[in-house]
């Protein structure tokens, strides 16, 4: 892991800290920056957004697909996981938590905007990370490969359907045109642009292609920051007011990791997985494509809404719970392979 990557919860406090006290310095600079916006889309962010998903997604290799059939239970559980359990338990524990249990603690207007951000946090499967992740836990490389080629593929179809039925059945109205205009901009088109940026660079020979990956590692991690930066100078005053909402938001974001992880560690032992397969799987099926999640709750609700405050604590909380869950695959090795 880069220094960026290992460092990132320290990274994204720095940015609360930084956001809210320019958002207070400067609050016209902020709103004047958030005026610029073409149907619906803050240009800025856009720029970012597009500068923080593109460099992941060139690492991604789609002729890995044919690597599926070697991987046929892993992959089926992951695809379990992150398509069929892990939406619908985040919708289930945010009517629980937030809804309920934690409502006389929380804005009573952004209720319904925190659910949606946990939703859209939980329905993107994580896509860059899960390298790390994997190769931290020893696991299989051209598993993690061919599963996280599958995931982006199924996220250009699914993706939008699944995030408009469970905010429908969260009694959450959501604008169709302006989640495919969201699937449009940071799924299908950052796709198509980072995989004909991989084959230019890769006819330049495998040198080419890493010195560029080399170069353009930190640029996702800073876009990252700095947008965090603009949305917590727009959250600041609700965040001072209410400082107790990111430490409740994290609550349901915690368990649905570890309940997720777990569930994915188990079922590759039930099925009979390798160990190398189980782990990255469990990390797969845990983790979130937390940059898709910041974009969406963007576009859809806005800057000031508390479906992107609620995305900004999944990637507050990623990394160390997902190192704890590293470290805890790997020290139960002995146990899976009994």
């Amino acid at each position: 892991m880069t220094i960026f990557e290992r460092y990132l919860t320290v990274w994204v406090l720095l940015c609360i800290v930084a956001g809210i006290t320019a958002g207070q310095l400067a609050p016209s600079l902020f709103q004047a920056i958030g005026r610029l916006e073409i149907a619906k889309v803050n240009l800025p962010v856009g720029l970012l957004i597009w500068v923080m998903i593109i460099p992941m997604l060139v690492k991604v290799d789609f002729s890995a697909l044919h690597e599926v059939k070697n991987h046929v239970r892993g992959i089926g559980v992951t695809l379990f996981v992150n398509w069929l359990v892990k939406p619908f338990s985040m919708a289930l524990l945010g009517w629980l938590f937030v809804r309920n249990l934690f409502a006389p603690m929380l804005p009573t207007s952004q209720l319904d905007s925190y659910i949606a951000g946990l939703i859209l946090l939980a329905a993107a499967p994580c896509t860059a990370m899960v390298f790390v992740w994997s190769r931290l836990s020893k696991g299989d490389p051209l598993f993690t490969l061919s599963q996280v080629a599958l995931n982006d593929i199924i996220m250009v179809f699914a993706f939008a359907p699944m995030v408009a039925f469970l905010l429908g059945i969260s009694a959450i109205s959501i604008p169709w045109g302006t989640l495919t205009t969201s699937v449009l901009l940071y799924i299908v088109i950052p796709v198509l642009i980072a995989q004909i940026w991989r084959k230019t660079l890769l006819a330049k020979g495998s040198a080419a292609f890493d010195a560029t990956m080399t170069k353009i590692g930190p640029w996702s991690i800073s876009a990252l920051l700095i947008t965090l930066t603009l949305l917590f100078a727009f959250q600041g005053e609700a965040i001072i007011k209410q400082p107790l909402v990111i430490a409740l938001l994290a609550i349901p974001i915690l368990i649905q990791v570890f309940f997720n992880s777990a569930l994915a560690y188990w079922l590759n032992k039930v099925v009979g997985e390798k160990h190398n397969i189980a782990g990255p799987s469990a990390l797969i099926g845990a983790s979130n494509f937390f940059e898709l999640a910041v974009a969406a709750a963007i576009s859809l609700f806005g800057f000031e809404s508390g479906a992107a405050l609620a995305t900004v604590v999944g990637v507050l909380i990623e990394v160390p719970v997902m190192l704890l869950v590293v470290k805890v695959v790997n020290a139960s090795q002995s146990w899976y392979e009994t």
